[in-house]
């Protein structure tokens, strides 16, 4: 692949919005046995092995000490903050209203990524993020609960702006170490931040169904770690900014797998949201050239996301 591999990089993103498509519809069917905060837990714990594995493997220069410790940072905030206040928002606001709010987060990382990245983002590009921004609220505002808030909006909006913060903080060291090293470090964090509720997953996880126990190894392969590593790769081509528009169409395609999968027919209000939302990626995306994104995809960096991506 050339410097910038543009076409691993399309497969690396449209990896990371499938596989986080269908997280939301396998973590419900993961709820039925597992409590909120555990499948979290052993989601994490299931990415941490692989990210040991890896570097047991790989054997990656050691970063700087500094470098590290942001990377941890990464993992608590980015990682556990969202998951944790997630867990405590969805308590008391509808699912669809927290589609709508943590969108937000695509928002959040063109704003942090303008003032400390000082990535480009023009009129054009906020005009197409606000688009596919409308477009999540009609699809969140459309499904069963409408968009009801209660108590727990500030939580889900804290969600996405840790989640927002985390990719933020990683755009660096990105280029420094690559997608594969930065995601097993974050992976480890996070397992670690969850591990006073691990005990509490495992006991659960042994009265739990087969099928449940299959969706939780889902979630921790797919989701997390396949879905984390692509992402983080995307984030090193695109930028936080660009990249963060493409998480808009994870709504339109969280509906079409429950169409395909439950049979549950979307509604002309969703089906028009998803309009939008295209429409808005691709103003985004379809703006004059300007200068790449400066990159430095390792060796290591091709091989493993090309390895791992579907």
């Amino acid at each position: 692949m050339g410097k910038h591999s543009p076409l691993l990089a399309a497969l690396a993103i449209t990896t990371t919005v499938l596989v986080w498509a269908t997280a939301f519809p396998a973590i419900a069917l993961a709820l039925r046995d597992i409590s909120p905060i555990p499948l979290a837990s052993l989601r994490y714990s299931i990415a941490a092995v692989f990210a040991l594995l890896w570097l047991l493997w790989r054997r990656p220069a050691r970063m700087a000490a500094a470098d590290f410790a942001l990377c941890l940072g990464c993992g608590v905030l980015g990682a556990v903050g969202y998951s944790v206040f997630v867990n405590i928002g969805q308590q008391t606001v509808s699912a669809g209203a927290t589609g709508f709010l943590v969108k937000t987060e695509s928002l959040w990382m063109a704003a942090l990524a303008m003032i400390f990245l000082g990535e480009r983002f023009g009129a054009r590009a906020w005009g197409g993020s606000l688009l596919a921004f409308a477009g999540v609220g009609i699809i969140g505002a459309s499904q069963h609960g409408e968009l009801s808030f209660g108590g727990g909006a500030v939580f889900v909006l804290a969600a996405a702006f840790c989640s927002a913060s985390g990719f933020v903080l990683q755009r660096k060291l990105l280029a420094r170490y690559g997608p594969p090293h930065v995601a097993a470090i974050v992976f480890i964090a996070a397992a670690l931040a969850l591990a006073p509720w691990l005990p509490q997953a495992i006991g659960e996880a042994e009265g739990a169904s087969l099928s449940s126990l299959g969706w939780v190894a889902f979630l921790g392969i797919f989701p997390t770690t396949v879905g984390q590593i692509c992402w983080t790769y995307s984030l090193n081509h695109f930028g936080v900014a660009r990249a963060g528009n493409f998480l808009y169409l994870v709504a339109p395609i969280t509906v079409l797998v429950a169409w395909i999968l439950a049979g549950e027919t979307p509604m002309a209000a969703t089906i028009f949201g998803g309009a939008l939302i295209l429409g808005g990626v691709l103003l985004v995306n379809t703006r004059r050239r300007q200068k790449p994104v400066e990159t430095i995809p390792p060796a290591a960096t091709v091989e493993v996301c090309a390895d791992r991506a579907r």
